[in-house]
């Protein structure tokens, strides 16, 4: 044991810079996929906390006021009713912010949709114009108990005395109402009526859906929303993030066991008379084996360890989103085994790959076997030769016959260093994609900036006049939206009216046409997903009571409401309705002008009457992925850098075979330096072209995959341009062959009794 050790120790010496690498490497793939198991954490469990604390509904139906919804609590498959609550829609304000909620009456805290209360109180019949908050929402308005809120256009106010958390749908500016609860009283004229169902079985959502809509009839409902859409919702950009770190941490997990594997299997081939000595002074192979594998077993729980410890102790303080998953992951019930479960499992997989190369440095015989006295590399192909004697450098030719004459070896090489490089090549599309959101938003579905929405107070000719007229806006787009059920009634979709014949919206169109005729539209991949529907289908649906049938002509880039919009122009939805009004405006603005600026003269010009918000866009949620992906590619490049020092030790310990005979030939030291060099440096560029050959099409396909899994669809997809890729590529290149100099040049140089000692 003590020779063992002994031996351990003089290898640690020796390779200190490549333990210090496989420390580090393995510290950062065990925090990268503690940070995935965090956010996958986060996104599920807080929304089901809060649905378990309000025993909340499965679903929640919004209905006209004269629906009789007392027959749904007999249908089969619901266990409990939470209502009806009469509900109003209003927009109202705080501290400059404005935000459309629906006002829900609540005559008392109720059993099902039980909101929890984060701060304040709850409803106080001796303060009637008292309201409650939904979290979210409060945070837009940053509204607090004690604030009061006003309704523009009235003298109407209301005081804020709670906020409480809601695992229904979430608040969304432009898309979705904020939940305001209220006494009764406080909403005077209804507009409608909202029901919620808490069913005994969940995976019976959607017939106890069509069940209700066959009893009310589809003519009473005007919107149903479901616990899995807000489950989804909910998730969003969390789940997104733990799948990147997810698939990357796993991707580099591999990377570094490949990495060790073919270190270990390097470093047999340069010392395999010192494993004949270890072997005859009465080392056996399993205490061969034993010394490389507790050897980086030891590397790689040192470095599992430090990941884990600073996780624990600093995961919580990182800025931002991950800062508050892993706070909140802490708190969960399977956080220690997790924590426990994830470092270990990547330190038995090193164990794993380490063990494989160990195993055949234990089957060493104890007398080496003599080398053939053929060069290493075998002889000079037809080719190499009639290089040479059309006076092509020795360095490239012979450098050229080095890399890639052991063609096993060879590629063996080149392919766990393409890993690393392939991983990068995708993490650098995921970071192009999010910045084409910002530079290019009219290409990934988000061609206006603002959305307005208008009260009756003003004329259609009137609001498009006033919108028109400031210098930011360079078109406006009246249209509607509203909620329609799907064929099978199951389901609500978004119906949006937007553009006219004369001067269309501009959709961003992945497959398909424009819609141009009177019954065409084009639809999100959410929707398509959720009707089984292609373009070239005609789609039925209801809008309250009236039968809408379109033909889907083309497939958008649609961000929002998880894709499951359907888009038509609103002339169309005029011919069934001739009195139908604009309610909204989608602004497209001129070049150089500020969103917020131009939001804040249309809402003063408007008197109160114009509601602005900024169209959301979806990579503003994923802002912390950037530090993500800087940190997975600096991992990355952690781990190619391992693999290519490993890759420069094998090139120079086989060249010094060939020494002698190239000296022979009267080749200089610095030509011979010069081989050594080249062959790394066509390793890494045959790598690194490699990399960019299968990494971009596979980060392409990621990418649309994630588009169309999110109801986004493909299209989004973005990969690097040359002038990132070129310069990153040639930049490795040139390291691998600065790299490799160094000792290219110390071997070059060394005495001819060490040359004769290498190769007897």
């Amino acid at each position: 044991m003590r020779a063992t050790l002994r031996w351990a120790h003089s290898d640690l010496r020796t390779h200190r810079g490549e333990a210090l690498f496989l420390v580090l490497a393995t510290a950062g793939i065990v925090a990268s996929l503690l940070l995935a198991t965090a956010l996958f954490g986060y996104a599920t469990n807080p929304w089901q906390r809060v649905f378990t604390q309000s025993h909340g509904a499965h679903v929640w139906l919004h209905t006209d006021k004269a629906a009789d919804t007392g027959k749904l609590a007999g249908l089969d498959g619901v266990d409990t009713v939470a209502g009806p609550y009469p509900t109003a829609a209003v927009t109202v304000s705080s501290r400059g912010s404005r935000a459309s909620v629906e006002l829900r009456g609540t005559p008392e805290r109720p059993s099902v949709g039980r909101p929890p209360i984060v701060s304040g109180h709850w409803l106080d019949p001796s303060a009637p114009n008292g309201v409650v908050l939904e979290s979210r929402l409060a945070r837009a308005l940053l509204a607090e108990p004690g604030d009061t809120l006003t309704v523009p256009g009235t003298a109407r106010e209301l005081t804020v005395v709670g906020l409480a958390d809601s695992a229904e749908p979430r608040y969304r500016p432009g898309e979705q109402p904020g939940l305001v609860w209220a006494l009764p009283s406080a909403v005077p004229d209804p507009g409608g009526q909202v029901i919620g169902l808490r069913l005994t079985d969940p995976g019976d959502t959607s017939y106890i859906v069509q069940r209700a809509v066959t009893v009310l009839g589809s003519g009473a409902i005007g919107e149903v929303s479901t616990w899995q859409q807000a489950r989804a919702e909910a998730q969003g950009d969390n789940r997104l993030l733990g799948q990147v770190l997810g698939l990357f941490g796993l991707g580099a997990l591999v990377a570094a066991g490949l990495a060790v594997h073919g270190a270990i299997g390097t470093r047999i081939r340069g010392h395999l008379r010192d494993l004949s000595v270890l072997k005859a002074i009465g080392f056996t192979p399993g205490q061969v084996v034993r010394i490389f594998l507790l050897q980086h077993l030891a590397y790689a729980l040192l470095g599992a360890l430090a990941a884990a410890g600073l996780a624990e102790a600093l995961g919580s303080r990182i800025p931002g989103r991950l800062g508050d998953a892993v706070g909140v992951w802490q708190g969960l019930p399977g956080h220690t085994v997790a924590l426990i479960v994830v470092p270990v499992g990547a330190v038995l997989f090193i164990g794993a790959t380490t063990g494989l190369a160990a195993w055949r440095a234990g089957r060493v015989p104890p007398v080496p076997l003599p080398r053939p006295a053929a060069t290493s590399g075998g002889r000079l192909s037809g080719v190499a030769r009639r290089a040479l004697g059309v006076r092509i450098p020795p360095a490239l030719v012979l450098g050229w016959h080095t890399a890639f004459t052991r063609r096993p070896r060879s590629l063996a090489t080149v392919a766990r260093l393409t890993l690393p490089l392939l991983l990068i090549v995708v993490a650098m599309s995921a970071w192009t994609t999010i910045d084409r959101f910002h530079s290019e938003p009219e290409r990934v579905g988000l061609p206006t900036a603002l959305s307005v929405r208008a009260d009756g107070g003003r004329s259609e000719q009137q609001v498009r006049s006033l919108l028109e007229r400031d210098p930011g806006v360079a078109a406006a787009y009246p249209g509607v939206e509203t909620a329609a059920l799907g064929p099978s009634q199951t389901a609500t979709i978004a119906l949006r009216g937007l553009g006219t014949h004369r001067d269309p919206y501009p959709h961003t169109l992945a497959e398909g046409r424009p819609a141009r005729g009177s019954d065409e539209a084009v639809a999100g991949q959410g929707l398509l997903d959720l009707l089984d529907a292609r373009v070239g289908d005609w789609v039925r649906m209801t809008v309250g009571d009236q039968p809408l049938i379109l033909h889907i002509v083309g497939r958008t880039i649609e961000p929002e409401n998880a894709g499951r919009v359907i888009s038509t122009s609103l002339d169309t939805l005029r011919e069934n309705d001739p009195g139908l009004r604009p309610t909204l405006y989608e602004l497209r603005l001129a070049p150089g002008a500020d969103p917020r600026e131009v939001a804040d003269r249309l809402t003063a010009a408007g008197d109160g009457h114009l509601d602005v918000h900024t169209v959301a866009n979806p990579a503003d949620g994923l802002s912390p992925l950037r530090a993500v992906v800087a940190g997975l590619v600096a991992v990355l490049a952690l781990i190619g850098l391992i693999e290519l020092l490993t890759a420069i030790g094998g090139t120079v310990r086989e060249s010094e075979r060939d020494l002698l005979a190239l000296k022979a030939i009267g080749l200089s030291p610095r030509q011979i330096t010069a081989i050594t060099v080249t062959a790394t440096g066509l390793t890494a560029l045959a790598a690194v072209l490699a990399a960019t050959a299968l990494g971009l099409p596979l980060a392409h396909w990621l990418i649309d995959a994630q588009g169309r899994s999110s109801g986004i669809g493909a299209g989004i997809a973005q990969g690097p341009s040359a002038v990132l890729v070129v310069p990153l590529g040639a930049a490795a290149v040139l390291c691998a062959a600065a790299l490799a100099a160094v000792p290219a040049a110390r071997a070059a140089r060394r005495r001819l009794a060490d040359t004769l000692s290498a190769v007897a």
